[in-house]
């Protein structure tokens, strides 16, 4: 479940902002990050919900190219499948660069 620290949304103890239909997942001082956008949306009862996000993991190495800063990319059908499978991804990475560090 997410929670609030630091005036933050979190979600597995990393922040998750929001800006638009744009939201990023981790810390920017971490050697990766996850960028969602939505895409589409469709009107269900009241409310809007995201029928296309797209997932991007995003090195945060300033001195690479926005180009190869992506690393891995998909699409998925919900924002709920989407932050599951990045929330999968981030771990990975993060782990990943750790043990090469």
């Amino acid at each position: 479940m997410a929670e609030e620290k630091n005036g933050f949304l979190m979600y597995k103890g990393k922040p998750l902002v929001r800006c638009g239909d744009t939201l990023y997942y981790g810390s920017m001082s971490d050697p990766f990050v996850i960028k969602l956008q939505i895409k589409s949306k469709t009107k269900s009862d009241e409310l809007e919900v995201a029928d296309k996000v797209s997932i991007q993991l995003l090195s945060t190495d300033p001195d690479i190219s926005p180009r190869k800063a992506i690393v891995k990319t998909s699409e998925k059908p919900t924002l709920y499948l989407a932050i599951d499978i990045a929330s999968v991804w981030l771990q990975k990475a993060l782990k990943e660069a750790s043990k090469n560090q």
